[in-house]
């Protein structure tokens, strides 16, 4: 069977305990009773040699802060689907360390856990929000974030998660109205979210409403919806993201890498969905044309309904949709350079018989040729960020290799129970390691580290130690 695949530099400026042992040092097993948490917690701070249950909604209210160790395990209920939710004016303060990062898993016994086990990690501010006090979805009884238009509270503080990792999380309730592993309603800038690994999320990943919260070394695995959603005019930045994919874990909803919107309808709302994203790493579900996925993967960007997020310095593989730029209107915010997709390299793999990638695709009065065109011309008027590598057929799979992507990192060499522990996702050579650009004001300022490596990784594995890529199996 004749392989093929497309590389595309785009440049457009547009509790239970387990008789197994595992003698990691970065998962700390503590030997008392599972203490349990329900309702609206007081100001606390946890104790490390404690497991803890979060059983239905707990909620840490205005005024109210939750402070979590280095080492504390948590667990949700999957009876009562435990969900933590940070309202209004609350905070948490979850810092771990590499050594001992703060785990929230599902409360099933190794080799019984499972996506959608419990509800996941629900932080909510008042930062500036393109919606009039929407209520999250997913958390009963109802709660509402945000500032309708106004940037008063940008600055504002949720807490820190910091080394967290959150496995098993997310639970759609109904269509359009689900918990992700971790949901971000409109929180300030002030809140740090960095080090944070969801995996095996029964919705989203990460997912943005409005907002202007930042984020750094974030890793979505396994999950199966989305992996970075953006919504409600969320505008803060993101650097240094990894996604992995499973072939075989996706929604019937479609699930994409990037899935983006201004709002569910589209309009023309301000402030507009406009985070950064820089140095993000996507590892599809198809590696190569040897391994089936399934049929509900869709995009690795699905740009829509007049969002104006930016791509740079990434590289995402794997979908059989590589680009959706979807509709007229989402098109001409690019267009007006509103939002920008640069130095990011697009590896589209072909499908088995009769399922051939797509590049390009487009929708709702523009097409998938008019897509491609805009870029191509964009790309013309930029050359001075990077020469383009033409699309090519081969007989073989993806040079991974030489882009200095390690093949073992794709899921679809392996099964759940397979995938190893740790993997070493660092580069040290090829197309990747060097060739960042950061001229474009969007990447310009203090937050983005101006490395010279494209994509999420160069010389240093930062997802070394604290991340944990077979959750499954793991002794709590």
């Amino acid at each position: 069977m004749k392989k093929h695949f497309f590389y595309i530099v785009l440049c457009a400026s547009v509790a239970v305990s387990s008789c197994k042992k595992d003698d990691d040092n970065n998962d700390p097993k503590p030997t008392s009773q599972n203490v349990v948490l329900t309702g609206d917690l007081p100001t606390q701070t946890l104790d490390a040699s404690k497991k803890y249950e979060i059983q239905g909604n707990v909620f840490v209210r205005s005024g109210q802060k939750l402070t979590i160790p280095e080492g504390t395990i948590l667990v949700g209920d999957k009876r009562t689907k435990g969900t933590l939710v940070i309202d209004e004016g609350g905070q948490i303060e979850a810092i771990g360390t590499e050594d001992k990062p703060i785990v929230f898993t599902s409360e099933q016994g190794e080799g019984e856990r499972d996506k959608g086990d419990w509800g996941g990690i629900v932080i909510l501010g008042r930062a500036n929000c393109n919606q009039n006090r929407p209520a999250i979805e997913g958390v009963t009884p109802e709660v509402r974030f945000g500032t309708f238009q106004s940037d008063v509270n940008d600055n504002e503080s949720s807490g820190t998660l910091k080394y967290v990792r959150i496995e098993f999380a997310g639970i759609a309730l109904s269509p359009n109205n689900e918990t992700n592993s971790l949901t971000m309603g409109a929180i300030g800038r002030g809140t740090v979210i960095e080090n944070v690994q969801v995996s095996y999320g029964g919705d989203d990943g990460f997912e943005w409403f409005g907002g202007t919260v930042n984020g750094k070394n974030l890793v979505s695995f396994g999950t199966w919806d989305d992996d970075f959603d953006c919504d409600f005019g969320w505008s803060g930045n993101v650097q240094y993201g990894l996604a992995v994919r499973d072939p075989f874990s996706a929604d019937q909803s479609g699930s994409n890498a990037f899935e983006c919107d201004n709002d569910a309808a589209g309009n023309n709302i301000q402030p507009y969905t406009s985070g950064v994203f820089s140095n993000m790493t996507v590892l599809g579900p198809r590696m190569d044309t040897s391994n089936a996925i399934s049929g509900n993967y869709q995009h690795a960007m699905h740009l829509r309904r007049r969002t104006a997020i930016s791509i740079f310095n990434s590289v995402v593989t794997g979908f059989p949709t590589m680009f959706r730029l979807d509709g007229l209107s989402t098109q001409t915010q690019y267009e007006n350079s509103v939002g920008a997709i640069e130095k990011t390299i697009i590896v589209g793999v072909a499908g088995r018989v009769r399922n051939p990638v797509t590049m390009y695709s487009g929708g709702s009065g523009n097409t998938a040729d008019t897509v491609r065109h805009f870029f191509l011309r964009a790309e013309k008027a930029n050359m001075a960020f990077n020469t383009r590598v033409s699309a090519s057929e081969a007989t073989a799979k993806p040079d991974y290799a030489g882009m200095g992507l390690n093949e073992n990192a794709f899921f679809s060499k392996y099964t759940k129970e397979s995938y190893p522990k740790t993997m070493n996702f660092a580069v040290t050579g090829g197309v990747l390691a060097s060739g960042a650009v950061f001229s474009n004001s969007k990447v310009a300022g203090t937050f983005f580290d101006k490395v010279n490596h494209v994509g999420a990784f160069g010389s240093t594995n930062w997802a070394d130690k604290w991340t944990n890529f077979q959750p499954l199996l793991q002794t709590y």
